[in-house]
């Protein structure tokens, strides 16, 4: 029988979490554990992977394809981490460095975006969550720089009437990370269900986009 929907998922290690579980449930196991009956679910998602990779992953994009979910970003800030601790004259300084890392980002990620849209299928989209650093100071930096990137994945998702997972509200808690960077089991059990959450509930066209959060 043919599916009623099948669910991609693409995108970086946010999806591809089995290495980090322990031998528990990974992301693509929990979206297939609920999604309704008759659905189903490919990952194409892969460790390690940034913007750059995304085009490889869609052009194994199954043909029966209905759903495509992209989480992508997180190595991209990684490959950018130096402009937290690098030595600046003035606050003015530390926000240019800034501005330039999310200009290139955005970009980057803009061309991921319009080449998911080609396809002509419903695309949902996640913000990069800030992760679970045991230096608080580390982590506040984090946070705020990862801020300027998500700015970024937001507004093109609003441009282009797209719903949006918050994952910094979804993943906000020690036991939802295996290790600094990585979904646990029960992390990625939130997404899993806030994923199908929210592919399987028809949106109020009354709006262009959605940010979905926690429950």
């Amino acid at each position: 029988m043919t599916p009623l929907s099948h669910v991609v998922l693409l995108g970086d290690s946010i999806f591809d979490n089995s290495s980090y579980t322990g031998g528990k449930p990974d992301v693509i196991a929990q979206v297939r554990e609920v999604l309704p009956a008759g659905w189903k679910a490919t990952l194409l998602a892969r460790d390690g992977a940034t913007t750059a990779g995304i085009e490889s992953q869609l052009s194994r994009l199954p043909r029966d394809a209905t759903h495509l979910v992209l989480s992508i970003g997180g190595n991209d800030a990684l490959g950018q981490t130096q402009v937290l601790d690098f030595p600046v004259r003035s606050t003015a300084d530390a926000l240019l460095a800034l501005a330039k890392v999310a200009r290139e980002f955005e970009a980057s990620y803009r061309k991921v975006v319009t080449a998911c849209l080609t396809y002509d299928l419903p695309l949902l989209v996640c913000t990069i969550y800030n992760g679970n650093f045991a230096d608080a100071n580390y982590q506040t930096r984090a946070a705020i720089a990862l801020s300027a990137l998500n700015d970024a994945i937001i507004r093109i998702a609003v441009e282009k009437h797209l719903t949006v997972l918050e994952l910094r509200q979804i993943c906000n808690r020690p036991e939802d990370f295996a290790n600094p960077i990585e979904p646990s089991s029960i992390g990625g059990a939130k997404i899993a269900k806030a994923i199908v959450r929210t592919i399987t509930v028809t949106p109020d066209i009354r709006y262009g986009a959605r940010i979905v959060g926690r429950d």
